[in-house]
């Protein structure tokens, strides 16, 4: 038996931020501006009290209703979340119990972010194969914009809320080579301060942050998000063309014998810089962003399901994903698509 994908849904919270709106909050920003450097037209926005098990949830009951598995049918349930419930307990047990699934089932969070998709995919992929789950459900979800100060427009441009669900199975296919893998990963803390929350945590608990905006439109109080955008900017041009070759290499490809490249969908400038420097052609190249934004672990998952739907995926492609980001961490592998394995 061989780990497989076999569907996508996801959920988007029903508020949703225009770029016009953003406009009209920082005039000196205009709507040219900001979608031409994002990439970006309208971000969805949580609730307040709507939390990261709530779009889970909405995004796993799409799955059950397609068909594509029953709750009964779930093995193991993964959680990719920075933005849980609760600190305890786990948001995953929450789900088990709010979907049905069994009391048998593995349910364990993870927090990792932006290359969360790919490191989900890979213990997926390892519960699958070492016989510990037939069918894993892989849950992203994120509520980054509660940690988003409302005068910075640096980050409020770029992050929405979502949740995606996808199913992963062990299929009967021809041997050869796996329909998930081989993987990269990598991991470099010194980053870590360029892409933080600094304060709610054991380290610096709530009470003892101080809010304030900076006045320069990005708040460098601990308990909201801060990015360093020319920093996280840097880093991806620096690791995401190593891994690309690192996993052509391991999987003993060349670029050419990839149908589809999907990269974690961080801004439409970022990708086209990357797209660029890898010399790949705008047709294999997935932007799907613009209805969205940047929703952290589900951008791989949702630009997926959007290339299936607009026919660019095919059973049996081959497709490269790439997670980048917050830890600093990334993760590459390969899947190939697929529709008719049983």
């Amino acid at each position: 038996m061989q780990a497989a994908i076999r569907a996508i849904e996801y959920h988007l919270p029903s508020t949703a931020l225009s770029t016009s709106d953003l406009a009209a909050e920082f005039p000196e920003w205009p709507v040219e501006k900001i979608d031409r450097k994002t990439g970006i037209s309208e971000r969805h926005i949580a609730a307040a009290g709507e939390c990261a098990s709530d779009l889970g949830c909405a995004a796993a009951a799409k799955l059950f209703e397609s068909g594509a598995v029953s709750p009964a049918g779930v093995d193991a349930l993964l959680l990719c979340t920075q933005s849980p419930d609760y600190f305890l307990p786990t948001t995953a047990c929450l789900l088990q119990d709010r979907l049905g699934l069994p009391t048998a089932c593995f349910a364990l969070d993870f927090n990792q972010g932006c290359s969360g998709f790919v490191y989900g995919l890979g213990i997926a992929k390892g519960l699958i194969e070492t016989g510990q789950a037939r069918s894993v459900l892989l849950v992203t979800a994120e509520t980054y914009t509660k940690f988003i100060h409302p005068r910075d427009k640096s980050v409020r441009t770029i992050f929405g809320d979502a949740a995606a669900a996808t199913l992963i199975e062990g299929v009967s296919a021809p041997s050869g080579a796996p329909l998930i893998g081989p993987f990269v990963f990598g991991t470099d803390g010194s980053g870590a301060r360029h892409l933080i929350v600094s304060s709610g945590g054991m380290r610096h608990p709530l009470p003892e942050a101080h809010s304030a905006d900076s006045g320069d439109g990005a708040s460098r109080a601990g308990n909201y998000l801060y990015m360093d955008g020319a920093e996280v900017f840097d880093f991806a041009l620096r690791v995401v063309p190593d891994a690309f070759a690192k996993i052509l290499d391991a999987a003993g490809m060349k670029v050419e014998d990839v149908d589809l490249f999907v990269f974690h969908q961080a801004n439409q400038y970022m990708l086209q810089s990357l797209r660029l420097a890898l010399n790949l052609p705008e047709q294999k190249f997935v932007i799907a962003m613009r209805h969205c934004g940047n929703t952290v672990s589900s951008t791989i998952p949702i630009a997926l399901k959007h290339a299936a739907m607009d026919a660019r995926l095919g059973h049996g492609n081959v497709v490269m994903l790439v997670g980048f980001g917050v830890g600093y961490s990334w993760g590459a592998t390969l899947i190939r698509w697929c529709d008719r394995w049983s």
